[in-house]
């Protein structure tokens, strides 16, 4: 499990600022996962297949999330199929 403030930070980032973005284009943002060592999201709606959903990744999300928890790494999944277990971010 991460860091209590951490995962906290993590989801506030997620509810606050990047659930909002990806909405903002389609997409909808579920919270699979956060441990101290990764941090699992997944993109579905307009995200799921969008190859833009690597700049996403890689410009907007792990940035940001970076900084809330600079230990862990992030996996980011698009798809239709949402993982079990996972937290739509509204």
């Amino acid at each position: 499990m991460a860091d209590k403030g951490e995962s906290i930070e993590v989801e506030r980032l997620c509810k606050d600022i990047l659930a909002p973005m990806v909405r903002a284009d389609g997409g909808v943002m579920y919270l699979v996962s956060v441990t101290t060592d990764d941090i699992h999201i997944h993109l579905a709606g307009a995200c799921a297949g969008c190859p833009g959903s690597q700049f996403t990744r890689d410009r907007l999300i792990e940035p940001m999330l970076t900084n809330a928890a600079p230990k862990a790494k992030l996996k980011l999944t698009t798809g239709w199929r949402v993982p079990d277990g996972a937290r739509k971010v509204e």
